[in-house]
C-alpha cells in the first residue's frame, strides 16, 4: 500500500491528509514536532486573552484520527534521503515514505539583532512561542514594559495581548506609517491613530539596534538604531514578518529559493516530493499573488489540491480571487481583489472614512475602462461570494457602488454608511 507521509500538521498538511483519506485508503502518516494533534494557529491569541483555551483550538477530537486511520508521529526530521525515500529523525528514528508532502510551514525572522537569542526574546508564531510567552510575560508584575519589532499583522496581535493584561508596549515600526506597503495611506494613517487610541507607544520609523542583557543573560532593554534611546524592557517580540521553515533542506537536494520551489501542480523538482501551504514557493508568481503566501486560505486550497493529484485526479493549483481579513484590535479589516497600496500605474482610488474614525473603504479602479479592480473595509463587513461573483463577472466600479447592498453582510448595521459611502463616490474628485 502507498505510504503518503506529510511533515507538518498545520492547515495545510493536516486538510491535504483529510481529503486524501476521503479519496483513497493509502497509508496516511503526519508528522510534527511542534504538537500532538492539529490546532487552529489563528486562535493563539485568544488562548493568551482568555477567551478560548488550547483544547477548544483543536477542530476535531483526538480520536479522531485513529477513526480515520491517520497515523500521528511526533518528532524533528532533520534531513531526507530521497534517493531511498526515507526521512531521517533528531532522535535517530527512521520512516519510510512512497510520496512525500513538505508543509512545514515557517519560523519569525531574526535579522541578526545582537541579543536575538536572550531569555525574554521571542516571536509569536507556534505553540511553544505562546508558552514561551505565557512565561515571559503572564502579567504586569512579572513583565512591566514590552518593546515589539515589526510592523505587521503578527505585531500587532501581539501588542494587543500584551494590552489585555495591562502590559505597557512600546511598538517599533521602521516604515514611516503602519503596514503602508500594503494599505493605502488614508488605511494606513487610521490604523496609526486607532494604535495611539489603544495606549500603544507606536514609534514610526524606527528599527532595532539591539537588545541588551541584564546579568542573568534576559532582556533588560532595546535600543533603538536611529537614536541610541535604551526603552527598557522585559519582553521583545520579533514580528517582523516570517520566512519558509527551511533549514533541513539544505542539502537535500530539493531545489530551494526562499522556499520550497514548485510548479503550478506543487511538485518540487524531486519525483513524488510536493510543498504547500506557506513554505511552498511557486516559481512563477499567479498574477498579482506573492510567489510564497502567508495565508490560511491558500495553504487550505494547497491541502486539497494536492489530494486530488495524489489520489489519480492531477489538479493544477488555482486559488482564484485574490482575498483574506484580519483585525486590529477591535477594527475587522477585509480585502477582496487588489487594492495596492498606490494605486497600480492606469488605477485610481476611492478613499472613503467615517467621522468616527473607525470604519473607512477603499476601492481601486481601472481608470481607461472603470473596470472594479478590488476593494478593503474597515469597521464594515461584507459577503465574500458577491466580490468573487463580480469580481469573476468583470463588473464596473459604478455597478460596485450602486449595488453594495447585495454585499452587505450587516443591514442594520450598515446601511446607514451605505448612503454616505454613495454620495461620496458620486461627488469624488478622482485623483490618479
Amino acid at each position: 500500500m502507498e505510504h503518503v507521509v506529510i511533515i507538518g500538521n498545520g492547515i495545510s498538511g493536516v486538510t491535504a491528509a483529510r481529503h486524501i483519506r476521503k479519496h483513497s485508503d493509502k497509508q496516511i502518516t503526519i508528522v510534527s514536532a511542534e504538537t500532538d494533534h492539529f490546532f487552529s494557529r489563528t486562535a493563539l491569541m485568544y488562548i493568551y486573552m482568555g477567551h478560548m483555551k488550547y483544547e477548544h483550538t483543536k477542530p476535531y477530537e483526538n480520536y479522531f484520527w485513529s477513526k480515520n486511520n491517520i497515523d500521528l508521529k511526533r518528532g524533528f526530521v532533520s534531513a531526507i534521503d530521497h534517493a531511498n525515500k526515507k526521512l531521517m529523525f533528531s532522535d535517530g528514528d527512521e520512516l519510510a515514505y512512497d510520496t512525500l508532502i513538505l508543509a512545514v510551514g515557517s519560523k519569525p525572522n531574526k535579522f541578526g539583532w545582537p541579543g536575538q537569542d536572550l531569555n525574554g526574546v521571542q516571536g509569536l508564531y507556534s505553540k511553544q512561542d505562546l508558552d514561551a510567552l505565557e512565561a515571559n510575560a503572564p502579567n504586569n508584575k512579572v513583565c512591566k514594559h514590552a518593546v515589539i519589532v515589526g510592523g505587521g499583522l503578527i505585531g500587532i496581535e501581539l501588542a494587543e495581548m500584551l494590552a489585555s493584561r495591562a502590559i505597557p508596549v512600546t511598538f517599533l515600526v521602521r516604515e514611516n506609517s503602519f503596514w503602508n506597503g500594503v494599505l493605502p495611506e488614508g488605511e494606513s494613517q487610521m490604523i496609526n491613530r486607532h494604535i495611539k487610541n489603544h495606549h500603544i507607544d507606536l514609534r514610526l520609523g524606527m528599527n532595532l539596534k539591539e537588545i541588551l542583557a541584564d546579568e542573568n543573560g534576559s532582556a533588560r532593554a532595546a535600543v533603538i538604531a536611529e537614536t541610541g534611546e535604551e526603552i527598557a524592557c522585559d519582553l521583545v517580540g520579533l514580528t517582523a514578518g516570517v520566512s519558509p521553515n527551511i533549514d533541513f533542506l539544505r542539502d537535500s537536494g530539493i531545489e530551494l529559493g526562499r522556499g520550497i520551489k514548485v510548479n503550478r501542480m506543487l511538485e518540487t523538482n524531486i519525483k513524488d516530493i510536493y510543498a504547500i501551504g506557506d513554505c511552498a514557493e511557486q516559481h512563477e508568481p499567479i498574477g498579482n499573488r506573492r510567489p510564497i503566501e502567508a495565508v490560511w486560505y491558500t495553504g487550505r486550497m494547497m491541502g486539497e489540491t494536492i489530494a486530488q493529484t495524489i489520489c489519480g485526479n492531477p489538479t493544477e493549483y488555482k486559488p482564484g480571487h485574490w482575498f483574506n481579513s484580519a483585525k486590529f484590535f477591535d477594527i475587522e479589516y477585509q480585502t477582496y481583489g487588489w487594492v495596492f497600496a498606490k494605486p497600480k500605474e492606469g488605477n485610481i482610488h476611492f478613499h472613503w472614512r467615517h467621522e468616527d474614525d473607525t470604519k473607512c473603504l477603499t476601492v481601486e479602479t481601472e481608470a481607461a475602462t472603470g473596470k472594479f479592480i478590488g476593494l478593503n473595509t474597515f469597521g464594515i463587513r461584507m459577503r465574500h461570494e458577491v466580490f468573487d461573483r463580480w469580481l469573476t463577472e468583470s463588473r464596473s466600479t459604478d455597478y460596485v457602488m450602486a449595488h453594495l447592498s447585495s454585499a452587505n453582510f450587516d443591514p442594520e448595521f450598515f446601511k446607514s454608511f451605505e448612503k454616505q459611502i454613495q454620495t461620496a463616490y458620486q461627488n469624488q474628485t478622482v485623483n490618479v
